[in-house]
């Protein structure tokens, strides 16, 4: 009896927040949240056990990471080889695709599926088609986001790998902080442009 008093309580709470919350801010939220729903059904029951986009992606970060190391810098003897490690996840052996990163055949950087990027441009993505605005704009800054997103970890992994192979001490720090920070901050900036003109209160958008 208690506890089902306490519960009404707190439904009562949780519909009073929500309808505090302005019509355009939980239309955005409701949006984005069908958005996370149908990308993780997508993920999950057509495009992980594949890996086809994981993989494709994953090995354009490794073979554009090695083109920028042999041919834009005094670098040179860097190459990508994709290559499979079987580890034990959930209780079963699973298979994970690298694209594994070589200086002169010493082994310097794995670039695992996890590192490829594919999430942050979903979530990049997500944020552009939720928020009010015309096709026109969210296609153009679509486009150009995951453009400068993909070129910001390409540089990111050049960065791990030159720290790998010169910098060693420096490695972690860049590797779990610095660089992420980067990543992230170019995303939430590319936000920030896109979201300059729209205003929410009225979800009226100025172009021009």
């Amino acid at each position: 009896m208690v506890l089902n008093i306490y519960v009404k309580i707190q439904m009562k709470k949780f519909k009073s927040l929500i309808n505090n919350i302005p019509s355009p801010i939980r239309l955005f939220l409701g949006k984005a949240f069908l958005f996370f729903v149908i990308w993780k059904i997508i993920y999950g029951f057509f495009l992980f056990d594949s890996q086809f986009v994981d993989n494709l992606l994953t090995s354009h970060v490794g073979d554009s990471s090695v083109k920028v190391l042999n041919n834009l810098t005094s670098m040179t003897g860097f190459t990508a080889i994709n290559e499979t490690s079987i580890e034990p996840l959930y209780g079963e052996i699973q298979k994970f695709n690298m694209s594994v990163i070589y200086h002169n055949g010493v082994r310097i950087l794995n670039i695992a599926n996890a590192c490829n990027g594919l999430e942050l441009l979903v979530l990049y993505v997500g944020f552009i088609v939720c928020m009010p605005s015309s096709f026109k704009r969210k296609i153009l800054y679509i486009i150009i986001g995951v453009l400068i997103i993909d070129i910001v970890n390409i540089i990111r992994c050049v960065g791990l790998i030159y720290l790998r192979e010169y910098l060693h001490a420096y490695f972690q720090f860049a590797h779990h902080y610095l660089f992420k920070i980067m990543v992230y901050s170019s995303t939430f900036l590319l936000w920030v442009v896109f979201t300059r003109k729209i205003h929410l209160k009225n979800e009226t958008v100025q172009i021009g």
